[in-house]
């Protein structure tokens, strides 16, 4: 894998962002001094594989709602009635989404690893930061593919278009002592406000849920009012395992269009990684996709793979297996007791390192961008380093 090395963005920038994440404690070493350089032909490449597989996901998730399968994708019942809604109402739009990739640069080929289409994070990352280390570096903007920002404006201004009879007032909400998903939240404010939209922010647990009369939380003024947009970047499913009875609330308040809540519900049809085993048998012939099964391949000595959970995070609960069903690495995590889908080992970029790389291309109606996470090990977890790209010239 070619690199190119560049002087680090220094700390002020971070603090003027209101970023401090990026230059704690816990984030050290978490953005390198070295981009990923990728060719033209590769930036396309990625670029039509989001917008394909996008069309993938959503005949699958067709394919799931007419067949009833969202049990199957270990989906919580209490959130079943929401998700049939929001798929049926195209008022409630899919702001963005990330898909991780394995290969894609040095001769190996994309290959699908999952779609994290509810609660996707490094957006301050992939939309920004990589991009002014272009500039600090006297490296042309156009060599990066990345208009995730432009794309979140433009999807914002959609979903005003698609909701035109609502106040564009839009509520972001993440869980208290997040300080990572707090960024990510600060960005998508600053797209939303650009594309029109009045904003605040509040914790979820100073949000005032009614089934009569919608969401509320405080204004700028600290005024208690109605919300008729809310983004939540706190799991769905989190929210259906620990506060059921919240579900059933946000279920009625949709269903009386109280408010639009994105992610809609039914990107947990993306999220889950139970999609993977339709996607596979719906659409075989799909280059970027991995064979994937509910049924564990023992006895395959043609099948090095993977077992993830379906709704794990971070590389939690994910174990790989060699070509005879031996584990060669195995992360532990608190989603043991989730019900698990085999699929195929990819081979991932290395370096001369020895660090592996995946690619996370970030969707917003269309391709719009994209990154690289790295570690020491196959698995990619929160350990992960973040590495922006440049397009060879």
């Amino acid at each position: 894998m070619q690199q190119q090395p560049i002087s680090q963005l220094p700390n002020a920038v971070f603090q003027e962002l209101g970023w401090d994440y990026f230059v704690s404690e816990a984030a050290e070493d978490y953005l390198t001094s070295e981009l990923v350089v990728i060719r033209e032909a590769e930036r396309e490449a990625f670029y039509q594989a989001g917008n394909r597989l996008y069309e993938r996901f959503a005949q699958a998730g067709e394919h799931v709602i007419k067949n009833h399968l969202l049990k199957e994708l270990g989906i919580p019942r209490v959130l079943h009635d929401l998700i049939y809604t929001s798929w049926e109402d195209d008022r409630h739009l899919h702001l963005f989404g990330r898909f991780d990739f394995a290969g894609g640069t040095d001769g190996l080929p994309i290959k699908l690893l999952e779609f994290n289409a509810d609660t996707p994070t490094s957006l301050p990352e992939t939309a920004i930061i990589q991009w002014a280390q272009l500039k600090a570096n006297d490296i042309p903007e156009e060599r990066q593919f990345n208009f995730v920002y432009d794309a979140l404006i433009a999807n914002f201004e959609r979903l005003k278009e698609l909701n035109p009879e609502r106040e564009p007032a839009i509520l972001f909400s993440t869980l208290r002592g997040a300080p990572e998903d707090d960024n990510n939240v600060s960005l998508l404010t600053e797209a939303a406000r650009e594309a029109g939209f009045e904003t605040t922010f509040a914790y979820i647990d100073d949000v005032v849920f009614s089934e009569e009369s919608g969401i509320f939380a405080n204004d700028a003024q600290g005024k208690l009012v109605q919300w008729p947009f809310w983004f939540k970047l706190v799991p769905w499913e989190y929210i259906a395992w620990d506060e059921p009875q919240l579900c059933e609330l946000l279920t009625k308040i949709v269903h009386r269009d109280l408010a639009v809540i994105l992610n809609p519900a039914y990107t947990m049809i993306f999220q889950s990684k139970g999609i993977l085993k339709y996607l596979w048998d719906l659409f075989p012939d799909e280059p970027t996709l991995l064979e994937a099964t509910f049924k564990e391949p023992i006895g395959r000595t043609d099948f090095p793979y993977v077992q993830k959970v379906f709704f794990g995070r971070e590389g939690s609960n994910v174990a790989i297996f060699d070509s005879i069903g031996l584990p060669v690495e195995v992360r532990n995590g608190e989603y043991e007791k989730q019900p698990v889908v085999y699929q195929a080992l990819a081979e991932l970029a290395r370096d001369t390192s020895g660090h592996y790389y995946q690619a996370g291309v970030f969707f917003a109606y269309e391709a719009c961008g994209m990154g690289f996470r790295r570690g020491l090990n196959r698995i990619i977890d929160n350990g992960a380093q973040f590495v922006g790209h440049v397009v060879e010239g």
